[in-house]
């Protein structure tokens, strides 16, 4: 292809023509190119070149120019550029030529036809041509891998129940399959995330596929309603909020819902006609939690005479590839293996193992389900500490401000990143008074940053908010952390671990916990499952008691949970309590 663009430019009688039209004279013309006077000047009288006007000496320059680089080969950015403007100066040349042969000025300036136009037809909001539906349509398959054409393919199944790995886009692949449904049919779509935050990941996703694929902006607040009245919510799994809804529903994260039974009651409903469809999707976490039984079908065969109960087989061989059950549920297991194995090339699988212990790389990526009988803080209790932020803090806690909790204090908890490992730093925001609640506001992690950078993190964070207190752990790199940090927060308070001092700061944060005075985002679960790791185990003289994580580097995993022990560190142990009953004095006059 390459070879015949070559031939177009070598062309000399072209080549010749537009020397011409440069001003070039037929000597120098002749001489450039390699060929005789007559024979220049004979090509000048049979094409007429003196007779071509400034319109048809333009266009054939572009028209040249154009076929050149269609059929070029390896095309760069400046290359598409480059065929964009000169369609574009086509399609001017064009309107001129309409005008010389006795066209109006719109002709030339399409834009005076709307001058004196009627008025406009007011576009719909949100609304969506045919065309546009297709290439949304187009976008969605294209951008699927292959597990994820398993969950489009069993998209007409009434229940579909996915148990799935961290990050191997699930949200993302919801969101989409529930846009294009709505605009296809009409549907409402009812998205139900542990908390509006975790919910708003679904809108995002929606608006950014939309701006992405075709250049518009698809508009909504709390909810999104489209030109043909299907609305998709966007709602926290409280029970009182979920009610009044009816359509298609997606349940996110499911298995870390605190009182799933009451909730899916709810849920079901708004789907209970034939026509909508039920979507759970989520990463496990204990046997013990109650959306279990809902997922191997114990559930189902409670009440029911033994010859009435079914068998579901929830292993992952059974379910790998999507498996309708008994009980006209479809069920399906996806690992991580499973979606590198389908195509998702996301993942470097040997270095997620260096940086997740076994149990976490189990949990977390291979679908296990977590035995929290061994941890300090199992997650029937941590499930207590979870509220929809977006609704229960609206008062005093703005997340998108520039300064999110005003002129309050808070108190941060930062535990430093070892070599492999990540850092943990968690915003927190003490009681108003004596026994109140401690909120989590922010937590972050942080990978392959030195001490200069990790401190510099936390000198953000003071900028952020007004910080009262800062705790860090100074073992390994935390010193170095320490001494960076102090330059700016001279204040601030250090942790050398030992069994005593990991003691101390379980202790606290139990207290805490099992006294409901602490609260955060029921969307942050990368938090429970860090606070869930936290287990007691002996020293390895088998004389002390300590505390771990669950591998080697016990300081240097579970680092949210251990950030977060820090900041709570800051209220003594043996906080004052306020007594239920005051006394008052009475000076009579």
């Amino acid at each position: 292809m390459n070879d015949v663009a070559a031939q177009l430019q070598t062309d000399s009688r072209r080549q010749a023509k537009f020397l011409y039209w440069m001003g070039w004279r037929v000597t120098e013309i002749a001489e450039a190119i390699g060929e005789k006077e007559k024979t220049i000047h004979s090509w000048k009288a049979r094409d007429e070149w003196d007779r071509a006007d400034n319109v048809e000496r333009i266009g054939g320059a572009l028209e040249q120019r154009l076929v050149q680089l269609i059929l070029k080969d390896g095309k760069t950015g400046g290359d598409f550029k480059e065929i964009d403007l000169l369609h574009r100066q086509l399609e001017r040349q064009a309107r001129i030529q309409r005008y010389r042969g006795g066209g109006t000025e719109t002709d030339l300036n399409p834009a005076v036809a709307n001058r004196n136009a009627g008025p406009k037809k007011k576009e719909r909001r949100n609304e969506f041509s045919e065309a546009e539906v297709e290439q949304l349509t187009t976008a969605f398959v294209d951008g699927c891998f292959d597990y994820q054409l398993d969950w489009y393919k069993a998209s007409n199944l009434r229940t579909r129940m996915i148990l799935k790995s961290r990050q191997i886009g699930a949200t993302y692949y919801f969101a989409r399959e529930a846009l294009i449904d709505a605009i296809k049919t009409g549907r409402n779509q009812i998205f139900l995330s542990a908390s509006k935050a975790q919910a708003f990941l679904f809108r995002g996703y929606m608006q950014s596929f939309v701006r992405e694929t075709l250049d518009k902006d698809l508009k909504g607040g709390d909810s999104i309603v489209l030109h043909n009245g299907a609305e998709l919510f966007f709602l926290g799994t409280n029970a009182r909020t979920a009610q009044g809804y009816h359509g298609n529903f997606y349940f996110d994260e499911f298995f870390w819902t605190h009182g799933f039974d009451e909730l899916n009651k709810v849920a079901s409903g708004m789907a209970m006609h034939k026509k909508w469809h039920k979507t759970y999707f989520s990463t496990p976490s204990t046997m013990a939690h109650q959306a279990y039984s809902f997922w191997t079908g114990e559930r189902r065969n409670r009440g029911k005479p033994a010859d009435k109960r079914i068998k579901i087989d929830t292993s992952h061989d059974a379910l790998a590839g999507g498996h309708l059950g008994q009980d006209k549920m479809w069920r399906q297991i996806v690992t991580i293996l499973d979606a590198e194995r389908r195509g998702c090339d996301l993942f470097d699988i040997d270095e997620l193992r260096e940086e997740y212990s076994p149990d976490a790389f189990e949990n977390l990526l291979m679908c296990g389900f977590v035995d929290d009988s061994a941890s300090v803080f199992p997650l029937s209790l941590l499930q207590t500490c979870g509220v929809d932020s977006y609704v229960d803090w609206a008062g005093d806690y703005r997340p998108f401000a520039q300064r999110p909790y005003g002129d309050r204090p808070v108190w941060i908890g930062y535990d430093p990143a070892e070599t492999g490992d990540s850092a943990g730093l968690v915003v927190v925001a003490p009681p108003s008074e004596q026994g109140g609640k401690f909120r989590v506001l922010e937590r972050f992690q942080f990978k392959g940053n030195d001490f200069a950078a990790q401190a510099e993190i936390i000198r953000k964070m003071t900028q952020r908010y007004w910080v009262t207190y800062i705790g860090i752990d100074t073992t390994g790199m935390g010193t170095g952390v320490a001494q960076i940090v102090k330059t700016f927060f001279p204040s601030l308070v250090t942790f050398s671990y030992s069994p005593e001092v990991k003691a101390k700061l379980v202790l606290k944060a139990y207290d805490v916990i099992s006294n409901g005075r602490l609260e955060y985002d029921a969307g942050m679960h990368d938090l429970t499952r860090s606070i869930m790791a936290i287990k007691k185990t002996l020293t390895k003289s088998q004389r002390q008691i300590t505390y771990t994580a669950g591998r080697s580097e016990e300081t240097g995993h579970a680092d949210l949970a251990w950030a977060l022990f820090h900041a709570l560190h800051n209220e003594p142990l043996e906080r004052p309590h306020t007594s239920a009953r005051r006394s008052r004095l009475e000076i009579n006059a």
